[in-house]
């Protein structure tokens, strides 16, 4: 391999007859995501009465899981079927931006909705002069560009690294695995890595959780029907925040300590439930939980009958 140029995604070696029944599996579930979130977008699109922040973020999460999976399941899909398993250098940091930039854009997105509901919540009279479409609009353009602008660098670093390999025992291009590789100095890697992961997952699930004992205080010094309403726009919130937290912790567990001894099909497993637990299940807990959405989604169906 001349300075490593092309990469080889080695799990995908033996693996058989039974990547048919994966491929068939991916499929599906690619599918699913682009259909449930779709539904959720052009919901939100659609119904006028929907277009205020706490729904408008919701319909970012969603345009973020079809951004994120269509840097993994095309890739993962075409793997599966292929005799080969190498990806160019430049393809490889593609594909790790695209899905890291994907995770750090979920966690800024969850806090802004966390933010949402703080607001809503705590300091209801102010709500319309704090959450304005320029402020929600200003807040959602930091949301994006600011963790793909860091992702970005981090892949330019990781691009002006000297490859002494080539085998990454991953299903995807991961930033960590091809840093390994390298056979020259990665401090800086690993000092700007370490930036990211404070300011994009850390800082983001402080703000969240701070958010939510607030809000717990409030609701507990409230009446029960103040309480019942804030509890049942705040739920699916919780759940989807516990759901992604789990997930990107099996990811970065998985690729940063060494010394676990798991199976290599659980493994696989754990690693991959960021890119594929959220994205389908994120538009199924909103749109069974949130009535304007369903209501809306029924009636799409009905009329395409």
């Amino acid at each position: 391999m001349e300075n490593g140029t092309y990469f080889n995604l080695m799990l995908f070696e033996n693996i058989g007859y039974i990547r048919y029944t994966l491929f068939s599996l991916g499929i599906i579930l690619y599918c699913a995501i682009v259909l449930f979130n779709g539904f959720i977008i052009l919901v939100i699109y659609l119904e006028k009465t929907l277009h205020l922040p706490m729904y408008i973020l919701i319909s970012c999460l969603s345009i973020n899981s079809v951004f994120g999976t269509a840097g993994f399941f095309p890739r993962l899909l075409t793997d599966l079927l292929s005799d080969t398993h190498l990806v160019s250098r430049e393809a490889c940091l593609v594909q790790a931006f695209v899905i890291y930039s994907y995770a750090s854009n979920e966690n800024t997105i969850l806090m802004l909705m966390a933010f949402d509901r703080y607001v809503a919540i705590c300091k209801p009279l102010q709500y319309n002069s704090i959450m304005t479409p320029r402020i929600v609009s200003v807040l959602i353009a930091i949301s994006w560009i600011y963790p793909m602008l860091c992702v970005g660098i981090a892949g330019v670093l990781h691009s002006r690294l000297t490859m002494c390999g080539s085998k990454l025992w991953k299903v995807y291009c991961h930033n960590w695995e091809i840093v390994k590789l390298s056979c020259a100095n990665t401090i800086i890697n690993n000092v700007f890595g370490f930036f990211i992961v404070t300011t994009t997952v850390i800082m983001p699930l402080s703000f969240i959780l701070y958010s939510y004992v607030r809000i717990l205080i409030i609701c507990t010094k409230s009446s029960p029907e103040f309480r019942r309403k804030a509890y049942q726009t705040c739920v699916p919130h919780i759940v989807i925040i516990l759901n992604f937290s789990i997930a990107l912790f099996c990811e970065v567990t998985l690729s940063r300590v060494t010394t676990l001894d798991l199976p290599l099909s659980l493994s696989i497993i754990l690693s991959l439930q960021f890119l594929i637990v959220p994205p389908i299940l994120n538009p199924l807990v909103y749109g069974l939980n949130f009535p304007e959405i369903r209501k809306k989604i029924i009636c799409i169906i009905k009329a395409s009958k």
